[in-house]
């Protein structure tokens, strides 16, 4: 099953994640199909804290990909 999920990047205690289209059995931070967006959740100022591509996100839908619980929330107040 494909799932759109968040993947951990950045440094220590400065946290990065990439919003990705992976199967389920593979890790967090493991392979993925396709990376649709990011979330940074210690932007300030002018920086953008979410980005998702929209198209993409509702062929994956549309194919059968479930959003993760943090996903969703993410998407929902995005203009979903």
């Amino acid at each position: 099953m494909v799932v759109i999920r968040l993947s951990r990047g950045g440094s220590k205690k400065r946290p990065f994640y990439s919003i990705v289209a992976a199967d389920s059995r593979s890790r967090r931070d493991g392979r993925f199909i396709e990376r649709i967006g990011f979330y940074n959740p210690i932007a300030a100022g002018a920086e953008e804290p979410v980005r998702i591509a929209q198209d993409r996100l509702t062929y994956w839908q549309g194919v059968g990909a479930q959003l993760s619980p943090a996903v969703a929330r993410l998407v929902s107040p995005a203009g979903k």
